[in-house]
Formats: structure tokens, sequence, C-alpha cells
């Protein structure tokens, strides 16, 4: 290929990337014309208008980036100015993104891995103020962010170094390393610092089908703020923000987020309690066959102990529950409704240790009567074994004999085939009698016991 040949590819090449470039334009310019006219009138129903027109501007353009290359996009993606570059760059599918990144120049490289870091960042710490009776979410991506609100709860999930520096620094608290937390002593799980901190240490319940464990969590009251950290995302803290944000007065100070949080976990540790009821009847439908081979019985025992490991999560959760309010209230920090509500949560936590309490007496029944089906699969199989050693008992007293050279001496005279074979029969018959016995034998006894079991 001469060297026309090649410099006309790349200009064709140029010229698409041109066309496409003007093509992703147009899509966009058409999409904020349409927003700016929709924000200006005063349409009834301005806001599904806009979402409309949104989804069928980004869906065409979504289409028309998955049919190109890794190379256009990137050259796309230079030539565009940074607020649409970022409209573009999230349409880019997650698979797509590092091949294109290494098309790209170093300068928009960079912007684009600090705008990916920085939407995982808001997601390992989360900030919320009280806005119109309600918990409101400020989205944190630098100091500065964090530095001018005024929250009520920090929730920090798995934090890194810099994040739990900004909140040390800003508001003058010390927070933990979320991966230090379960070396705690048990006696400095609940303290009050000379600042007039007060921290708790508590494990919260994280039930999943694949995996049931204890979450440890410190949280921090720090004057009118409440932190908390750490390192794993949990069911009761969406539930809580859940409820904060769509129930206005739900919430009025930090405190009060922290009691809702362990009333949600008494609440889902209740919960998980239901769960272990419907599995263990599942198992007790399977326990009270009249049957159940030795495999059966080793699933159900497998099963069974998943959930005794499960019910002693919760009862440690709920005593541990139980301690970090007993503390908070001997410390004298709550408000006479806070109290109130304190003695509801405690209420419900008496219930549980009754629930926590049936269910280890239904489990261990279960389990003895699983042992008690393995034994008696065990005694059938010694039965059998006995009732083999009885048959073969007088055989093999007659096949000692008849291995003697006194049978030899007996049977003189005879063919020695007619000796054996006549010899055999006998112990054949022998051995049919003793089986006939022993079964009329276990009839009688069935007769005369009908609650007995098991045949010879």
């Amino acid at each position: 290929m001469d060297h026309t040949t090649k410099k006309a590819i790349k200009m064709n090449d140029r010229e698409d990337i041109q066309n496409y470039l003007s093509d992703v334009r147009n899509l966009l310019a058409r999409h904020k014309l349409v927003e700016d006219l929709v924000h200006r009138q005063d349409m009834p129903h301005h806001d599904l208008v806009e979402t409309l027109v949104h989804k069928q501007n980004m869906v065409e353009l979504e289409r028309l980036l998955d049919q190109l290359g890794s190379q256009p996009i990137a050259r796309i993606l230079e030539a565009l100015p940074l607020d649409e570059r970022q409209i573009v760059w999230q349409l880019v599918r997650d698979e797509r993104k590092e091949e294109i990144l290494w098309e790209i120049a170093d300068s928009v490289r960079a912007e684009l891995v600090v705008e990916v870091r920085l939407r995982s960042r808001s997601t390992m710490i989360r900030v919320f103020d009280l806005h119109e009776g309600r918990l409101r979410q400020i989205p944190i991506e630098t100091r500065e962010d964090l530095a001018r609100v005024k929250p009520i709860w920090i929730d920090l999930v798995m934090p890194e170094d810099e994040q739990l520096a900004w909140a040390r620094e800003i508001f003058g608290v010390d927070l933990p390393n979320p991966n230090e937390l379960t070396d705690l002593e048990t006696s400095a799980r609940f303290y009050v610092e000379e600042n007039g901190d007060v921290h708790l240490h508590s494990d919260f319940l994280l039930d999943r089908k694949d995996e049931s464990r204890n979450v440890a969590v410190a949280f921090i009251l720090n004057k009118s703020t409440l932190f908390s950290v750490r390192s794993k995302e949990l069911p009761v803290f969406r539930l809580q923000r859940w409820r904060a944000r769509a129930e206005s007065g739900y919430v009025s100070e930090a405190k009060d987020v922290l009691l809702d949080l362990y009333a949600a976990e008494v609440e889902y540790s209740a919960n998980a309690l239901e769960d272990v009821y419907a599995e263990l009847e599942e198992v007790g439908r399977q326990v009270f066959r009249s049957r159940m081979t030795d495999d059966e019985a080793a699933k159900i025992l497998a099963a069974i102990a998943e959930e005794e490991d499960l019910n002693g999560r919760i009862r440690r959760n709920v005593l541990d529950t139980r301690r970090a309010l007993s503390f908070l209230m001997r410390g004298k920090f709550l408000s006479g409704e806070q109290h109130n509500d304190v003695r509801e949560i405690l209420r419900d936590i008496e219930s549980l240790d009754g629930h926590t309490a049936f269910l280890f007496n239904k489990i261990n029944f279960q389990m003895d009567a699983i042992v008690g089906f393995i034994n008696v699969n065990q005694n059938k199989d010694i039965k059998r074994l006995t009732v083999i050693s009885v048959i073969f008992m007088p055989l093999n007293l007659l096949a000692g004999v008849g291995g003697m050279s006194e049978f030899t001496m007996m049977t003189q005279g005879i063919p020695w085939p007619i000796a054996y074979s006549g010899f055999t029969i006998g112990l054949i018959t022998i051995g049919w009698l003793t089986f006939a016995g022993l079964r009329f034998l276990e009839k009688r006894k069935i007769k005369k016991y009908p609650g007995a079991s098991g045949r010879v």
C-alpha cells in the first residue's frame, strides 16, 4: 500500500470521526434545547415531559456510541467540553471504558478517572441534614463540601484514610478505622471521652442466603452530629435512610437517628427469627417422617446447624443492643421522650429473648430426633449383621467338621462328588431353617408388641 493510499484512509477516518462528532453534538444540543424550553414554559407536567425527552435523546445517543469503536469515541470525548463529556461518558458501557481510556489523551483521562473516583467516594461517605423535617442527603466530593454543611448524621462505609482525616479536622472527632473495630475489649465498647464525645461500638446483623454474620459498627455522638463507621453496607441503615427521607418528623436530632437505628436492628432481628421459624417448620416436616436415610439426616442436621448459628447471632445482637441502650439511659444522654422510646425498644428485646429461647429448645429437639433416626438406622444395620452371624454360626461349625479327615472316613466308599454335594445341600437346608426360625420369632414379637418395628 503506497503513501497516497494510506493518507486517503486516514483522511476518511478523520472525516468519519467529524461526522460522528457532529451527530453527538446535535443530539446533545437537541436535548439541551428541549430541556430549556420545558423549564421556561409553565407546563403542568413539565417534569414528565422533560424525563421522556431526556430518555429519548439519551437512548439515541447510547445507540450511536454502541456502534462506534474505541478510537472514535476517544476522539469525540477529547473534542467535547467538560459538561458534555461527562454526559457522554456516563452513556458508555462499563465494559468498554477501560479500552477507551487507553486511547484517550492523558489530560482527559485524568478527568474521567477522577469523576469515577468521586462517584465511588460519595457512596463511602453519606452526609445528612434536616430539611423540612426530613433527612436530606448532601453529595460530598471534596473537603470543602464537607466543611460547608451542618449535618446531623455522617455515615461512613469503609471510608478512605483521607475521608477520616476530613472528619477529624473539620469536626474534631476521633473516628476509628473500620478494620479495627473488632479488636476492642468488651470494657471499651461504650465510653465517654473528656471532650464529651460518646462512643458506642455495637454489632449489627447481616442476614443473607449465602452468609449470616455480625458486622461491627462504631457510633460517635459529637455535639449535635452522629457519626457511624462500618466496613459493610447493612440493610438496617438502608431502611433507616428510606424512612427518615419519606416521613416528615421521623427524626429531629442525632440521638433520634441513633435510637431509630437500634430500633430498626431489633425489627430486623425479629424478621430474621421469623425466617428461622419458617426454616425449622420445613425441617420439622422432614424430621417427623416414618423413615429417613443417613444422607437425608446429614443434610437436615446441616440445615438445623445453620439455623442454630443464626439464632445465636440474633441472641448476641439483641444482648449487645440492650447493653448500648442501658448505657445511654444510665449516662443521662437522652430526653424524656427518648427514654420512653428506649423502654419500648427494651420491651421488644425482652419478647425476642423468649423467642430465641424457644427456638433453641426446638432446635435441640429436632437435632435429638435426627440423631435418633441415625441410631435407629445403625441399629438396623447391626441387627442385620447379627442375623447373618446367627445363620452362619452352625454352618461354620459344620464346614469345619467337613474339612476334617473324620468326614472322609465317614464317607468312605461314597464317591466324593456325591458326599460333598449332599454336605452342601445339608448346609443350605440348615441355614434356611435358621433364617425361617428367626423370622418366626420376629413375627411373634411384633404380634405381642405391635409397636416393635424392623424386619429380619
